[in-house]
């Protein structure tokens, strides 16, 4: 099964990156999708990261360019037609509706427009990261430019081991920084 797998993914990505001159990825929070119990093993099982990998060096070999979406890009939430972004969008809401100028839409194709006009403002010379642009930064609805949950800091304490032992390669860096008279003999 792995390996019909990896074949899948190489003849996706060789198709892909042979048809077409730019290739659009979202940076997705991979992580905190795999959190959900009903969507884990599919999510996981697609190989998101191995496709943006495979991506990346076959459009250099075959001189394409790759532009990533910043994660917090509102694709979805944002009218394809007349730009308005809307504050929430529900992911169990599969039409794409524009207060502002009535546009019914499926919410993926709204989405891949929203990405396709990225790519199109997005300079070729440039980093291929959609986040760099020199356009104007207009504030998203609700703070989705950043962040939404503040993460714990680590704990730092001494060398992370229980009971403060140390390990041997440890004890050897700290014999080495004292001089010859307090360093301990060994026999």
């Amino acid at each position: 099964m792995a390996n019909l797998r990896t074949d899948a993914l190489h003849k996706l990505t060789t198709a892909v990156t042979a048809e077409f001159g730019s290739v659009v990825v979202e940076d997705l929070n991979v992580a905190g999708m795999l959190r959900n119990r009903h969507l884990a093993r599919r999510i996981a099982d697609a190989g998101f990261g191995e496709i943006r990998r495979q991506l990346t060096y076959k459009t250099l070999r075959n001189g394409c360019r790759v532009v990533a979406a910043d994660r917090w890009f509102p694709s979805s939430k944002t009218c394809s037609g007349c730009g308005a972004v809307k504050a929430k969008l529900p992911l169990h809401v599969r039409a794409y509706e524009c207060d502002a100028c009535g546009l019914v839409i499926d919410r993926n194709d709204n989405a891949a427009r929203n990405l396709a006009a990225l790519a199109a403002t997005t300079a070729p010379t440039g980093t291929g990261v959609a986040a760099d642009q020199d356009t104007a930064k207009v504030s998203k609805p609700r703070g989705a430019d950043h962040k939404t949950r503040t993460t714990r800091p680590r704990r730092t304490t001494g060398t992370g081991r229980a009971g403060g032992a140390t390990l041997p390669h440890q004890r050897q860096t700290e014999a080495r920084d004292r001089t010859q008279a307090q360093a301990p003999r060994l026999r």
